[in-house]
């Protein structure tokens, strides 16, 4: 056989093997390459801006924490009222000395454990006790933040004040103000912060700081987000699934 033949039956086999779909290889490499492309270019994406959102998330932090204050203050000015949210001894103590010092005439306890009574609570001062007499309320219905702002509104509103000053823990203030701001924006609020608890500055070499703080901070962002779609934290769905899903009793108990 001439070469001339071999040539032309090797031509005819190959074109009949692409007629057969052997020839797919060559047609699908630029197509493989091009994906390959593509997902390369979509991971590194999604892996920038994993980089950007932990950043932010660790600047936000961050910023949180060097916010909060490391040493109690005195407030400058007195007010109406004062509200302390319960969730250790050392913010009612201070509310109570705040009120024997003459800040404000009334006193708030918000969020108290209904198994703990007026007497137990004055055990915490024994040197007030007698303010217990005249100048504290007790709130058993608050059952979180959310709550400690409906009975709180509800409280400030009955007794027509204008100002409160707000004690709570330092890691805790901030949420607590704007879950309050939120309730009742035309009242003014005087932060009194408890920092004998939790140095904030301290938490880059203690985990269970680090992990207070880190806590705090995403329950920050959530209330922040959920203030912002909603209008009144008594009709708040957020209450109630963080209620699990039971009605709002759980959270401010109705009047």
């Amino acid at each position: 056989m001439s070469s001339q033949s071999q040539n032309i039956n090797t031509a005819n086999v190959l074109n009949g093997a692409e007629a057969l779909g052997w020839g797919w290889a060559s047609q699908v490499a630029p197509f493989m390459h091009k994906r390959r492309s593509w997902l390369v270019r979509g991971g590194l994406a999604l892996f920038g801006l994993g980089v950007v959102f932990a950043l932010t998330a660790m600047l936000g932090f961050l910023a949180f924490v060097y916010s909060l204050d490391r040493f109690e203050r005195k407030p400058e000015t007195g007010a109406d009222g004062i509200v302390v949210l319960t969730g250790g001894a050392q913010r009612i103590d201070d509310a109570i000395n705040l009120l024997a010092e003459g800040y404000a005439d009334r006193l708030l306890i918000s969020g108290v454990n209904e198994k703990t009574n007026r007497e137990q609570i004055s055990r915490l001062n024994p040197g007030q006790r007698h303010l217990f007499d005249c100048c504290v309320d007790l709130d058993y219905r608050a059952r979180n933040t959310i709550g400690n702002a409906i009975e709180i509104r509800r409280w400030t509103e009955r007794n027509h004040f204008a100002s409160l000053i707000v004690v709570t823990s330092n890691y805790h203030m901030p949420r607590a103000l704007v879950e309050l701001e939120h309730a009742f924006p035309n009242v003014q609020k005087i932060p009194y912060s408890v920092a004998a608890t939790i140095d904030p500055h301290d938490w880059w070499h203690s985990a269970s700081t680090a992990r207070v703080l880190f806590s705090e901070y995403v329950k920050l962002l959530a209330v922040w987000v959920r203030t912002r779609f909603e209008s009144d934290p008594e009709h708040s769905k957020a209450a109630r699934i963080m209620s699990g899903g039971n009605p709002l009793i759980q959270v401010a108990e109705p009047l």
